[in-house]
Protein backbone atom coordinates (compact mmCIF):
# COMPACT_ATOMS: atom_id res chain seq x y z
CA UNK A 1 0.00 0.00 0.00
CA UNK A 2 1.40 3.43 -0.97
CA UNK A 3 0.78 6.85 0.53
CA UNK A 4 2.11 10.26 -0.48
CA UNK A 5 5.06 11.68 1.39
CA UNK A 6 4.05 15.25 2.31
CA UNK A 7 7.67 16.41 2.08
CA UNK A 8 8.05 14.95 -1.43
CA UNK A 9 4.66 14.44 -3.14
CA UNK A 10 6.34 12.87 -6.18
CA UNK A 11 7.55 9.88 -4.19
CA UNK A 12 4.98 7.41 -2.89
CA UNK A 13 5.99 5.81 0.41
CA UNK A 14 4.94 2.31 1.35
CA UNK A 15 2.89 2.13 4.52
CA UNK A 16 2.12 -1.15 6.24
CA UNK A 17 0.03 -0.38 9.31
CA UNK A 18 -0.80 -3.94 10.27
CA UNK A 19 1.75 -6.06 8.37
CA UNK A 20 4.00 -8.18 10.58
CA UNK A 21 6.78 -10.17 8.93
CA UNK A 22 8.38 -13.02 10.88
CA UNK A 23 10.92 -15.70 10.09
CA UNK A 24 11.52 -19.27 11.11
CA UNK A 25 15.03 -20.60 11.55
CA UNK A 26 15.25 -22.46 8.23
CA UNK A 27 15.84 -19.48 5.92
CA UNK A 28 16.27 -16.25 7.84
CA UNK A 29 18.58 -14.68 5.18
CA UNK A 30 15.73 -14.80 2.65
CA UNK A 31 13.30 -13.29 5.18
CA UNK A 32 15.77 -10.46 5.84
CA UNK A 33 16.00 -9.70 2.12
CA UNK A 34 12.20 -9.70 1.79
CA UNK A 35 11.91 -7.32 4.75
CA UNK A 36 14.50 -4.99 3.20
CA UNK A 37 12.64 -4.90 -0.13
CA UNK A 38 9.33 -4.20 1.59
CA UNK A 39 10.90 -1.58 3.84
CA UNK A 40 9.64 -3.19 7.04
CA UNK A 41 11.27 -4.55 10.15
CA UNK A 42 11.66 -8.31 10.51
CA UNK A 43 9.65 -8.56 13.71
CA UNK A 44 10.60 -10.49 16.81
CA UNK A 45 9.72 -14.15 17.27
CA UNK A 46 11.43 -16.22 19.93
CA UNK A 47 12.06 -19.80 18.79
CA UNK A 48 13.65 -22.13 21.32
CA UNK A 49 13.88 -25.80 22.16
CA UNK A 50 13.23 -27.60 25.40
CA UNK A 51 15.79 -30.14 26.57
CA UNK A 52 13.82 -32.97 24.99
CA UNK A 53 13.72 -31.27 21.58
CA UNK A 54 10.20 -29.81 21.76
CA UNK A 55 9.88 -26.42 20.03
CA UNK A 56 8.75 -23.26 21.82
CA UNK A 57 7.56 -20.12 20.03
CA UNK A 58 6.49 -16.73 21.38
CA UNK A 59 5.92 -13.39 19.65
CA UNK A 60 7.80 -10.51 21.23
CA UNK A 61 5.07 -8.01 20.37
CA UNK A 62 1.30 -7.84 20.04
CA UNK A 63 -0.11 -9.30 16.83
CA UNK A 64 -3.73 -8.59 17.70
CA UNK A 65 -5.52 -7.51 14.52
CA UNK A 66 -2.30 -7.82 12.49
CA UNK A 67 -1.73 -9.50 9.14
CA UNK A 68 1.02 -11.96 9.98
CA UNK A 69 3.38 -13.27 7.27
CA UNK A 70 5.63 -16.10 8.42
CA UNK A 71 8.61 -16.93 6.17
CA UNK A 72 9.79 -20.51 6.44
CA UNK A 73 11.49 -23.10 4.26
CA UNK A 74 10.51 -26.69 5.09
CA UNK A 75 14.06 -27.88 4.52
CA UNK A 76 17.27 -28.64 6.37
CA UNK A 77 15.95 -30.29 9.51
CA UNK A 78 12.64 -30.80 7.74
CA UNK A 79 10.59 -31.97 10.72
CA UNK A 80 11.74 -29.13 12.99
CA UNK A 81 11.09 -26.60 10.22
CA UNK A 82 7.56 -27.89 9.75
CA UNK A 83 6.84 -27.87 13.48
CA UNK A 84 8.17 -24.30 13.78
CA UNK A 85 5.68 -23.24 11.12
CA UNK A 86 2.77 -25.01 12.81
CA UNK A 87 3.64 -23.86 16.33
CA UNK A 88 4.24 -20.22 15.30
CA UNK A 89 0.93 -20.27 13.43
CA UNK A 90 -0.88 -21.57 16.50
CA UNK A 91 0.75 -18.86 18.63
CA UNK A 92 -0.34 -16.13 16.19
CA UNK A 93 -3.88 -17.50 16.00
CA UNK A 94 -4.22 -17.62 19.79
CA UNK A 95 -2.80 -14.08 19.97
CA UNK A 96 -5.73 -12.85 17.81
CA UNK A 97 -3.87 -12.15 14.57
CA UNK A 98 -6.34 -11.02 11.91
CA UNK A 99 -4.86 -13.18 9.16
CA UNK A 100 -1.91 -15.57 8.91
CA UNK A 101 -0.02 -16.22 5.67
CA UNK A 102 2.60 -18.96 5.45
CA UNK A 103 5.36 -17.88 3.06
CA UNK A 104 6.89 -21.28 2.29
CA UNK A 105 9.93 -20.91 0.06
CA UNK A 106 10.34 -24.71 -0.17
CA UNK A 107 7.39 -27.02 0.48
CA UNK A 108 8.83 -30.14 2.08
CA UNK A 109 7.30 -33.61 1.83
CA UNK A 110 6.03 -32.70 -1.65
CA UNK A 111 7.59 -35.66 -3.46
CA UNK A 112 5.00 -38.03 -2.00
CA UNK A 113 2.05 -36.44 -3.79
CA UNK A 114 0.23 -39.62 -4.78
CA UNK A 115 0.13 -43.34 -4.00
CA UNK A 116 2.64 -44.74 -6.46
CA UNK A 117 2.52 -48.11 -4.67
CA UNK A 118 0.10 -49.78 -2.25
CA UNK A 119 0.18 -48.79 1.45
CA UNK A 120 2.05 -45.51 0.84
CA UNK A 121 1.17 -42.15 2.41
CA UNK A 122 0.40 -38.93 0.54
CA UNK A 123 2.53 -36.62 2.65
CA UNK A 124 1.99 -33.54 0.47
CA UNK A 125 -1.71 -33.71 1.39
CA UNK A 126 -0.93 -34.49 5.04
CA UNK A 127 1.24 -31.37 5.35
CA UNK A 128 -1.46 -29.28 3.67
CA UNK A 129 -3.99 -30.55 6.21
CA UNK A 130 -1.66 -29.75 9.10
CA UNK A 131 -1.02 -26.21 7.84
CA UNK A 132 -4.73 -25.51 7.41
CA UNK A 133 -5.70 -27.00 10.76
CA UNK A 134 -3.02 -24.94 12.52
CA UNK A 135 -4.80 -21.80 11.33
CA UNK A 136 -3.04 -20.55 8.18
CA UNK A 137 -5.35 -18.45 5.97
CA UNK A 138 -3.20 -18.39 2.83
CA UNK A 139 -0.02 -19.97 1.47
CA UNK A 140 2.58 -18.32 -0.74
CA UNK A 141 5.02 -20.87 -2.12
CA UNK A 142 7.48 -21.48 -4.94
CA UNK A 143 7.70 -24.23 -7.57
CA UNK A 144 5.82 -27.09 -5.95
CA UNK A 145 6.99 -30.54 -6.98
CA UNK A 146 3.67 -30.88 -8.78
CA UNK A 147 1.30 -27.99 -9.42
CA UNK A 148 -1.66 -30.16 -8.45
CA UNK A 149 -0.57 -29.92 -4.80
CA UNK A 150 -2.38 -26.57 -4.76
CA UNK A 151 -5.57 -28.61 -4.90
CA UNK A 152 -4.73 -30.26 -1.58
CA UNK A 153 -5.53 -26.94 0.12
CA UNK A 154 -8.97 -25.49 0.80
CA UNK A 155 -7.36 -22.08 1.37
CA UNK A 156 -5.87 -19.79 -1.32
CA UNK A 157 -2.40 -20.71 -2.60
CA UNK A 158 -0.17 -18.24 -4.47
CA UNK A 159 2.11 -20.51 -6.52
CA UNK A 160 5.18 -18.59 -7.71
CA UNK A 161 7.70 -19.80 -10.28
CA UNK A 162 11.43 -19.29 -10.68
CA UNK A 163 11.30 -20.03 -14.42
CA UNK A 164 11.19 -16.32 -15.44
CA UNK A 165 14.36 -15.74 -13.39
CA UNK A 166 16.12 -18.64 -15.11
CA UNK A 167 14.86 -17.44 -18.50
CA UNK A 168 16.22 -13.93 -17.94
CA UNK A 169 19.54 -15.26 -16.67
CA UNK A 170 20.15 -17.50 -19.69
CA UNK A 171 18.85 -14.93 -22.19
CA UNK A 172 21.50 -12.55 -20.89
CA UNK A 173 24.17 -15.11 -21.83
CA UNK A 174 23.27 -14.62 -25.52
CA UNK A 175 23.43 -18.30 -26.44
CA UNK A 176 23.08 -19.34 -30.06
CA UNK A 177 19.44 -20.48 -29.83
CA UNK A 178 19.84 -22.73 -32.90
CA UNK A 179 22.44 -24.66 -30.95
CA UNK A 180 20.61 -24.58 -27.60
CA UNK A 181 18.22 -27.13 -26.08
CA UNK A 182 16.39 -27.28 -22.76
CA UNK A 183 16.38 -30.83 -21.41
CA UNK A 184 13.62 -32.07 -19.13
CA UNK A 185 15.08 -34.65 -16.69
CA UNK A 186 11.89 -36.72 -16.95
CA UNK A 187 8.46 -36.72 -18.52
CA UNK A 188 6.86 -35.14 -15.45
CA UNK A 189 8.99 -32.01 -15.80
CA UNK A 190 8.36 -31.65 -19.55
CA UNK A 191 5.71 -28.92 -19.28
CA UNK A 192 7.95 -26.66 -17.17
CA UNK A 193 10.92 -27.34 -19.45
CA UNK A 194 8.76 -26.38 -22.46
CA UNK A 195 7.96 -23.04 -20.81
CA UNK A 196 11.68 -22.37 -20.29
CA UNK A 197 12.52 -23.36 -23.87
CA UNK A 198 9.82 -20.95 -25.11
CA UNK A 199 11.37 -18.15 -23.02
CA UNK A 200 14.76 -18.88 -24.58
CA UNK A 201 13.42 -19.50 -28.10
CA UNK A 202 15.14 -22.86 -28.38
CA UNK A 203 14.26 -26.53 -28.78
CA UNK A 204 13.22 -29.05 -26.16
CA UNK A 205 14.40 -32.57 -25.33
CA UNK A 206 12.99 -35.01 -22.79
CA UNK A 207 14.98 -37.67 -20.92
CA UNK A 208 13.16 -40.94 -20.39
CA UNK A 209 14.37 -42.71 -17.28
CA UNK A 210 13.45 -45.49 -14.90
CA UNK A 211 13.61 -45.21 -11.10
CA UNK A 212 14.52 -48.53 -9.44
CA UNK A 213 14.47 -46.96 -5.92
CA UNK A 214 14.30 -43.59 -4.13
CA UNK A 215 17.08 -41.12 -5.01
CA UNK A 216 18.16 -43.30 -7.92
CA UNK A 217 17.29 -43.27 -11.62
CA UNK A 218 18.64 -44.50 -14.93
CA UNK A 219 18.40 -42.65 -18.24
CA UNK A 220 16.79 -44.96 -20.78
CA UNK A 221 16.78 -42.61 -23.75
CA UNK A 222 16.35 -39.05 -25.05
CA UNK A 223 13.42 -37.67 -27.03
CA UNK A 224 14.86 -34.85 -29.11
CA UNK A 225 18.18 -33.77 -30.62
CA UNK A 226 21.02 -32.96 -28.23
CA UNK A 227 24.07 -33.95 -30.24
CA UNK A 228 26.68 -31.19 -30.18
CA UNK A 229 24.23 -28.76 -28.59
CA UNK A 230 24.44 -26.67 -25.43
CA UNK A 231 22.03 -28.27 -22.96
CA UNK A 232 20.18 -26.67 -20.05
CA UNK A 233 18.76 -29.26 -17.64
CA UNK A 234 15.90 -27.79 -15.61
CA UNK A 235 14.38 -29.39 -12.51
CA UNK A 236 12.43 -28.27 -9.45
CA UNK A 237 14.91 -29.63 -6.89
CA UNK A 238 18.31 -31.24 -6.44
CA UNK A 239 18.62 -33.58 -3.47
CA UNK A 240 21.66 -35.88 -3.42
CA UNK A 241 22.50 -34.99 -7.07
CA UNK A 242 23.30 -38.64 -7.74
CA UNK A 243 20.53 -39.04 -10.32
CA UNK A 244 21.30 -35.68 -11.92
CA UNK A 245 25.03 -36.31 -12.28
CA UNK A 246 24.40 -39.77 -13.72
CA UNK A 247 22.03 -38.19 -16.25
CA UNK A 248 24.64 -35.57 -17.16
CA UNK A 249 27.22 -38.27 -17.89
CA UNK A 250 24.70 -40.17 -20.01
CA UNK A 251 23.95 -37.01 -21.99
CA UNK A 252 27.67 -36.55 -22.59
CA UNK A 253 27.91 -40.11 -23.89
CA UNK A 254 25.04 -39.30 -26.25
CA UNK A 255 27.00 -36.39 -27.71
CA UNK A 256 25.77 -33.36 -25.76
CA UNK A 257 27.92 -30.22 -25.80
CA UNK A 258 28.23 -27.88 -22.81
CA UNK A 259 25.72 -28.70 -20.06
CA UNK A 260 24.16 -26.19 -17.67
CA UNK A 261 21.94 -27.21 -14.76
CA UNK A 262 19.29 -25.10 -13.07
CA UNK A 263 16.88 -26.00 -10.26
CA UNK A 264 14.71 -23.99 -7.92
CA UNK A 265 15.38 -25.82 -4.66
CA UNK A 266 18.93 -26.73 -3.62
CA UNK A 267 18.28 -29.40 -1.01
CA UNK A 268 21.86 -30.68 -1.42
CA UNK A 269 21.83 -33.71 0.87
CA UNK A 270 24.98 -35.70 1.59
CA UNK A 271 27.69 -35.41 -1.09
CA UNK A 272 25.53 -33.37 -3.50
CA UNK A 273 27.87 -30.36 -3.68
CA UNK A 274 30.95 -32.50 -4.30
CA UNK A 275 29.13 -34.47 -6.99
CA UNK A 276 28.02 -31.32 -8.79
CA UNK A 277 31.50 -29.79 -8.73
CA UNK A 278 32.96 -33.04 -10.07
CA UNK A 279 30.31 -33.47 -12.77
CA UNK A 280 30.99 -32.47 -16.41
CA UNK A 281 28.78 -29.36 -16.22
CA UNK A 282 29.58 -25.68 -16.76
CA UNK A 283 27.57 -24.49 -13.76
CA UNK A 284 24.66 -25.33 -11.46
CA UNK A 285 22.22 -22.44 -10.95
CA UNK A 286 19.81 -22.56 -7.99
CA UNK A 287 17.70 -20.08 -6.03
CA UNK A 288 17.96 -19.05 -2.39
CA UNK A 289 14.66 -20.73 -1.49
CA UNK A 290 16.94 -22.90 0.66
CA UNK A 291 20.16 -21.43 2.11
CA UNK A 292 23.17 -22.62 0.13
CA UNK A 293 26.86 -21.78 0.05
CA UNK A 294 27.98 -20.41 -3.30
CA UNK A 295 31.25 -21.68 -4.71
CA UNK A 296 32.78 -23.84 -7.40
CA UNK A 297 30.19 -24.49 -10.10
CA UNK A 298 27.24 -23.47 -7.88
CA UNK A 299 25.60 -20.06 -8.39
CA UNK A 300 22.40 -18.61 -6.94
CA UNK A 301 19.57 -16.30 -7.92
CA UNK A 302 17.46 -14.58 -5.28
CA UNK A 303 13.68 -15.03 -5.17
CA UNK A 304 13.25 -12.38 -2.47
CA UNK A 305 11.76 -9.85 -4.86
CA UNK A 306 9.15 -12.35 -6.11
CA UNK A 307 8.07 -13.14 -2.57
CA UNK A 308 8.05 -9.47 -1.59
CA UNK A 309 5.76 -8.60 -4.51
CA UNK A 310 3.41 -11.45 -3.61
CA UNK A 311 3.30 -10.38 0.05
CA UNK A 312 2.61 -6.77 -0.96
CA UNK A 313 -0.21 -7.84 -3.30
CA UNK A 314 -1.85 -10.03 -0.64
CA UNK A 315 -1.55 -7.31 2.00
CA UNK A 316 -3.06 -4.67 -0.27
CA UNK A 317 -6.01 -6.97 -1.04
CA UNK A 318 -6.60 -7.44 2.66
CA UNK A 319 -6.28 -3.72 3.34
CA UNK A 320 -8.89 -2.92 0.68
CA UNK A 321 -11.17 -5.59 2.11
CA UNK A 322 -10.76 -4.10 5.59
CA UNK A 323 -11.50 -0.57 4.34
CA UNK A 324 -14.75 -1.58 2.66
CA UNK A 325 -15.76 -3.63 5.67
CA UNK A 326 -15.81 -6.98 3.90
CA UNK A 327 -14.53 -10.34 4.96
CA UNK A 328 -11.25 -11.28 3.30
CA UNK A 329 -11.82 -14.50 1.41
CA UNK A 330 -9.64 -14.15 -1.69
Amino acid sequence: MSVIDEKDPQNPVRMYKSLRLYSGSANRPLAEQIAKILGVELSGLALEKFANGEIYARFDESVRGADVFFVQSISGDVNDALMELLIATDAAKRASARTITAVISHYGYARQDRKASPREPITARLVANLIERAGVDRVITLDLHQGQIQGFFDIPVNHLSALPLFGEYYNNKNFDTDNLVVVSPDVGRAKAAKKLSDMLGCSLAIAHKGRPRHNAAEVMGIIGDIEGKTCIINDDMIDTAGTLCASVRELKKMGAGDIYVCATHAIFSGPAVERLNDAPIVECLVTDSIPVEVGGKIKTLSVANEFAEAIEAVYEERSVSKLVGGDFAL
